[in-house]
């Protein structure tokens, strides 16, 4: 896990109780960083590469393919995690509940 990552995973732990995530589970040709499977819910956690023309359209391909087997896919810019864990939370309860 990268920083990042484990920022978040501690924070899904501590903050979301009762709601089990994976980390790094594989989903057909992906790797989810984080996923909570009963709701079908893909969390990634985007470093600055992902701004990068082709990644961008890498990341577009791999959320509609997840999009098409039932995950609703949200991301997140390390920065996020990293300066609004509360608000990145926040947005994830929002998916869940």
């Amino acid at each position: 896990m990268t920083l990042y990552e484990k920022i978040l995973w501690d924070a899904l732990r501590e903050e979301i109780p009762g709601i089990r995530f994976r980390r790094q589970h594989p989903i057909g040709d992906y790797i989810a960083d984080f996923i909570c499977l009963r709701e079908k819910l893909v969390i990634e956690v985007d470093g600055g590469y992902h701004e990068e023309a082709a990644q961008k359209e890498d990341d577009q391909r791999r959320t509609l393919d997840l999009a098409r087997m039932g995950y609703t896919v949200i991301r997140f810019r390390n920065e996020e995690v990293a300066n609004n864990t509360n608000h990145v939370i926040e947005q994830i309860k929002k998916q869940l509940f």
